[in-house]
């Protein structure tokens, strides 16, 4: 996934030392909109729950992609035992020495490695939380920096994350073409599409692991800021406590979502947004901590190659009207969305065409 992530300091920052918030990790404005719980069924905020095994899970799929950007994804066939282990080997790397993980800090313009959130290069505070990315196809020689002697700890973490890698990519193929059912493609034209982008073929991963650590001020301090995914969609898999939060209009809150055993959150990249020609709308999104316990997090990022251009499917795009969206590569994009950052635009908004955006559409991308 393209990226100007870097760390802001050489200097580590140890989160466990900390007995207050300093300064540089502060956050105004974090609590101008309430938060509400999006684990309490039957209400207008419960975070929509989709077995993709389910008869009827495009339609389900389509409601929560069109309405939330989001949802929690149940019986998708991940075991649960490889979930464990792969959240076990996250913590067991973060909490290797300091020392040791600083071997594979991000330089600046690298993509992988450790560190802040790749994000955190377009803002001047920092985030209450340590960060590992990495390509699933470079796993093992990514991972060398952080042990170079490829002891008995990295081959268990290889192991487990290729064993994860695998069983997700193929879950990914089977959430695009579910995705594609809930556009209203027929078999045929799904299988048309494909012939022509080549996108489930194309696809590409990028792991990006999280660790929000226990903090002394959790009103003060921030795991992840809120932003959107600028690729397709990613995968997310959560410890057992809630820090997740997507945010919703009409009045505007943020919704926590519920730690569910087994499920991944599937958010709804920019791109796709693009993709789908804004039906099915990327989600504005932010991670929060706490004061009692830790957390982590996988993302499972997946995009077009560097080179393809990303452009409104014809099937997507109403009868009569233009793209809403001109066509762009992962890059172009991602430098569409540092201008975004640092001007306080909406990179969704930058790369519309004349076929203007619905007014509640431009001012839910305005925040993204």
């Amino acid at each position: 996934m393209p990226t100007p992530s870097h760390l802001k300091s050489s200097l580590y920052f140890d989160f466990r030392a900390a007995r207050r918030v300093p300064e540089t990790h502060a956050w105004a404005g974090l609590h101008e909109h309430p938060v509400v719980d999006g684990g309490e069924e039957g209400t207008e905020d419960a975070v929509p729950v989709v077995d993709v095994g389910a008869a009827g899970a495009a339609a389900r799929v389509a409601r929560a992609a069109e309405t939330w950007g989001a949802f929690l994804m149940t019986g998708h066939g991940v075991p649960e035992t490889l979930l464990a282990r792969v959240e076990e080997r996250i913590a067991r790397m973060f909490a290797l020495p300091a020392a040791q993980k600083m071997r594979a800090v991000r330089a600046p313009g690298e993509a992988c490695g450790y560190g802040s959130p790749p994000i955190s290069s377009f803002f001047s505070k920092c985030m209450w939380s340590e960060g590992y990315t990495f390509s699933p196809v470079s796993l093992r020689s990514d991972l060398r920096r952080l042990w170079p002697k490829t002891g008995h700890d990295y081959r268990l973490f290889c192991d487990v994350m290729e064993e994860f890698h695998k069983e997700v990519r193929k879950l990914a193929d089977r959430l695009l073409e579910l995705f594609l059912r809930a556009l209203g493609l027929t078999g045929e034209q799904i299988a048309g599409v494909e012939a022509e982008r080549k996108i489930g073929e194309t696809m590409t991963a990028t792991m990006h692991l999280n660790w929000y650590p226990r903090c002394p001020d959790p009103q003060r301090a921030l795991g992840l800021i809120a932003h959107t995914d600028s690729g397709f969609f990613t995968f997310v898999l959560q410890s057992l406590v809630p820090g997740l939060q997507l945010f919703r209009r009409g009045p505007d809150r943020w919704v926590t979502v519920p730690a569910v055993p087994g499920a991944f959150v599937v958010n709804v990249g920019d791109l796709f947004h693009i993709l789908t020609n804004g039906r099915f709308h990327s989600v504005y999104h932010r991670a929060v901590v706490n004061r009692d316990r830790d957390r982590i997090s996988l993302g499972y990022f997946l995009g077009p190659p560097p080179h393809v251009k990303v452009a409104p499917l014809p099937e997507a795009v109403p009868h009569g009207r233009s793209p809403a969206y001109r066509a762009v590569t992962w890059p172009e994009y991602m430098a569409v969305r540092k201008k975004a950052f640092t001007t306080g635009g909406s990179a969704l908004n930058m790369v519309s065409t004349d076929a203007a955006i619905e007014p509640d559409d431009a001012a839910a991308a305005a925040d993204a």
